[in-house]
Formats: C-alpha cells, structure tokens, sequence
C-alpha cells in the first residue's frame, strides 16, 4: 500500500428538501455570486427556482450564466470569467450536473488570473488560486460535487483536457435524489457508466496490499449496477432509496477515498476525451463503449486481477476455471449490462465511424503515453478503439 493523506473539504448536505438549505449555506461565503447552470431541465422543473428563493430568503443575489452543454465548452467558460472579472463575484454556485459543475470549476480558476484559463488544462501554467465553487447536484454522475476534478472541451481543437486542483474542491454540496425522478433514462444510464468508470480506473491498480479499498470498489460497483437496474430497467423512476443509492455512489466513487493507498489508471478516460471531443458523444456512453475494449486488450497483463472484477462485480462463478475464460465472461456480461440499461457498447452502436481513429490516439498521448495500469502509446489506443468498432 502507498503513502497517502486524504482531505475533503466539501461539506455533503444530502437528502429531500435540501435545495431549501443553500442560502444559508452561500451566504457563509458571499451575498453576491455567480449562479449557474444549463438552462435545461433544471429551468423545466422549477428546481431552479427553488434554489432562487432560498437564496433570496438568505438576502444572496446574484448574476445568471446559463448555456452550458455536455462536454462543457470553453467559450462559456470564457464568458462566465469575464462576468466574473467585470462584476466582482467572489463565488460560483453551480446547479446541475458534472458539465455545469465543471464550468464553473474552469471559471473560478479563471477569474483569478490574467491569461487564458486553457493555459492550466495544457499544461502550461500552474492553478495558483480559484474562487470558491459549490454545486447543488442535479444528475448523479461525475462525482464533480467533491472532486477535485474538472474537464473542458475547447471547440477550436477540437480538444477535451481535465486538470485535478484542490483549489476547485467545492466548498459544499447540495444531493437531492428527488430532483433525480425527472431525469431521461439514457441520461441516468450514461451515468451509471461515469460511476462504474471512476472506480474502475481506481481498481485497476499494480498496487499489492490494498485489500480494503478492493473490497470497497467492488461492493461499490455491484450496488450501482443492482440499483441502476431497479431504477432503468424496473419500474424505479420515482424509487428514493435506489437514487439516493446512486446519488451517493457518484460521490463515493470521484471524492478519491477509493483511491488511498493505490495508484490508479485513468487512461480509459483519456482515450474517451478524445472520442468526447471528436464526436460530442456523452461522456458516459463514450466510457460504455472504452472500457470493455480496454479490459479486453490487457486480458494477457494481469489476467488474476481482472478475472476477480469478474467474478466479484459481475458474478462470474466457479465453472470457468481458466483466469482468460472468466475475464472475457466478464466482459460479456458488462457489455450486456450497458447493453441492458439503453447504452451503446461499440462505435457501431453509436453510429460513430472509426476515419478519425488515428487521429485520436495521437491526440491522446499529446502529454506522453496514457494510464498506469499499463503504459499505452498511439498504437495501443488505435487497437483499443479498434476493438470498439463493432
């Protein structure tokens, strides 16, 4: 097991009616923010204007910036920095999911310095301070309302880069699993894959002695695959207990206490930035499509390991007695489940085609070869993708 320190600053107020509480909560930090979200479903529903009145209750007023899309873009991060430079606002107060959290997350760096924010995700200058972030969770997802994570598509590319600063750890956050009921089954699948995606590239370590955070990954993934299913396949929509289930699994699973004491992967995410930025596919189908094609390809690198993730995650039983036999079960039977949940599992299925597959392996290993679990340069990417074409 490695050395390692674990601090989480964000306060989690979690369970009905919470949204009534973020006044009080902003108004620790400041009385004028900047508030904001997609200008979607969140507007839809009212659940804004609940956030709205608490905070009006709470004497907090604040500037609006809505626009945000999936695969949040820079140029609305651009803008949100500028109203922030140009009003004074000291605090970001995001409402929706990981795209809305993580715009905000660029913009608060942004704010606190005089270059272009897209300095920080390529590399060339270091974060040295953000305006304080919260978040009021609207899709269970990222894990981005306690991470220290955020990732941003720049349209000229187009390129998709994350960064991790705890400067950008939100201060608190607000999970309401109601708010969840009203969320389109392919939106809750996609995020069921991001949950299971975040642990994965935690489990697939090379770290020996780190039984604990193994036995905590996998009870982890077998209650969002159990849940996602009451809540997508069964008759769960308007079901509290199994979204407050995955609620909390997509908090768990990003906040790095799955992390101590192991050294992650991280290279599925990278190869699916890139497939994210080529064809603004959604983040989650994009890993549904990446990580079984990833498993497949290193079936022959640890083939133990990845015959446990089957048999403890997906309950691939005694009789196969060949490690290779039961990883590639494995395999199949989370492909099924992605399958089973209206996610697609190869290019085909999402109608994406593979021209510009070698392009994206370059891209990918911009900073050097991807993942930790096992180096990839170029030419792995390319067969990776190449085993998710159909």
């Amino acid at each position: 097991m490695q050395n390692f320190e674990y601090y989480n600053r964000t306060k989690i107020i979690f369970g009905k009616g919470t949204e009534a509480l973020t006044g009080q909560e902003t108004a620790l930090y400041a009385t004028r923010i900047l508030l904001h979200h997609s200008g979607g479903s969140v507007v839809r529903t009212g659940y804004l204007d609940k956030v709205k009145k608490s905070l009006s209750a709470a004497g907090v007023s604040w500037v609006e910036l809505d626009g945000v899309k999936p695969n949040p873009r820079l140029s609305l991060v651009h803008k949100g920095v500028e109203i922030c430079k140009r009003e004074k606002l000291g605090f970001i107060l995001a409402v929706g999911g990981g795209s809305v959290i993580d715009s905000a997350k660029a913009i608060a760096m942004g704010a606190l310095y005089d270059g272009d924010v897209w300095d920080f995700f390529e590399h060339k200058k270091t974060v040295a301070a953000a305006l304080p972030v919260a978040t009021v969770l609207t899709i269970p997802a990222a894990g981005s309302e306690s991470s220290v994570s955020a990732v941003i598509t720049n349209e000229a590319g187009p390129w998709k880069r994350g960064l991790n600063e705890e400067c950008i750890r939100p201060v608190f956050s607000i999970l309401n699993p109601e708010v969840t009921f009203t969320l389109p089954p392919f939106q809750t699948a996609c995020g069921v894959a991001d949950m299971l995606a975040h642990i994965m590239e935690r489990y697939f370590t090379r770290e020996p002695h780190v039984e604990l955070t193994d036995e905590l990954c996998e009870a982890a993934m077998r209650v969002i695959i159990r849940n996602a299913r009451r809540v997508i396949t069964g008759a769960g929509e308007q079901d509290y207990d199994a979204r407050a289930e995955l609620m909390w699994a997509g908090s768990i699973a990003h906040n790095n206490f799955l992390s101590t004491g192991r050294i992650g992967d991280w290279g599925s995410h990278q190869i699916e930035h890139e497939m994210s930025a080529v064809f603004d596919i959604a983040h989650g189908a994009g890993l549904a499509i990446v990580f079984p094609a990833w498993i497949t390809y290193n079936i022959n690198e640890d083939t133990p390991r990845l015959a446990r993730f089957a048999a403890k995650v997906w309950g691939v039983d005694g009789a196969f007695y060949d490690y290779q036999q039961a990883a590639l079960e494995g395999v199949f039977r989370m492909k099924n489940f992605f399958t089973s949940i209206g996610l697609p599992v190869s290019f085909k299925d999402a109608g994406l085609d593979g021209a510009k597959i070698p392009l994206m392996a370059e891209q990918a290993v911009k900073f050097g070869p991807v993942g930790n679990y096992r180096k990839l340069h170029a030419p792995d990417i390319e067969a990776i993708y190449r085993l998710a074409l159909t």
